[in-house]
């Protein structure tokens, strides 16, 4: 998100001024830190006040890092209509995302996992950006299923295609990245078909 600072005065200067901290802080998560805004800034060789002008702490500087912030949607524009079709757009979307940006996704979460309860609502991996995809790709399932059960399976989709569930599939479970996004695929799937057949059978 833009600041008020911004979006006055060089704009096309001020947005690579921008563009620099991120990838700057980007290159710091993907190293396994959590930079600050002034960590950023020198990376980048930007003052310190100009880089808090930008980003007035490091919650902002780590939400506009994140590699899925400015994704509104993993459907293209001429998506199908069928829903496992569209739940499988998603789906391998999201499992190339975290593998792509594997370092950064395991730096946020282990932000995520040390916060303490204010500061993780904050942190990018609890925006529910994920589950948003998920339900646009469930929509057709709304005729026979209501809001909140389009929602709910939405977050058990969800819980099997994240950074949290890689981590488990590779470094416990010990599969490849190749075998354990296949099985995230997988589940998710089969988690799709339970609810399907449990709509119809409480038709």
């Amino acid at each position: 998100m833009s600041t008020a600072y911004e979006l006055n005065g060089r704009i096309s200067q001020k947005q690579r001024t921008r563009d620099a901290l991120v990838s700057a802080a980007r290159d710091l998560v993907t190293e396994g830190r959590a930079p600050t805004v002034e960590d950023a800034a020198e990376a980048a060789s930007i003052s310190r006040a100009t880089a808090y002008r930008y980003f007035p702490n490091q919650r902002a500087l780590l939400a506009a890092a994140h590699p899925e912030t400015a994704v509104e949607s993993m459907l293209p524009e001429d998506a199908p209509t069928d829903v496992k079709e569209r739940l499988e757009l998603v789906v391998t979307a999201v499992t190339r995302l975290v593998v792509e940006t594997e370092a950064q996704q395991r730096t946020m979460l282990r932000l995520s996992l040390e916060a303490s309860d204010a500061e993780r609502a904050q942190l990018p991996l609890r925006q529910g950006r994920a589950i948003k995809w998920i339900e646009e790709a469930l929509s057709p399932l709304r005729p026979a299923m209501s809001e909140s059960e389009v929602h709910r399976l939405a977050i058990a989709i969800r819980s099997t295609i994240g950074i949290e569930a890689l981590v488990w599939l590779t470094d416990v479970a010990a599969l490849t990245r190749d075998d354990a996004t296949s099985l995230m695929r997988s589940s998710a799937h089969a988690i799709l078909d339970a609810a399907r057949a449990q709509s119809s059978g409480a038709e």
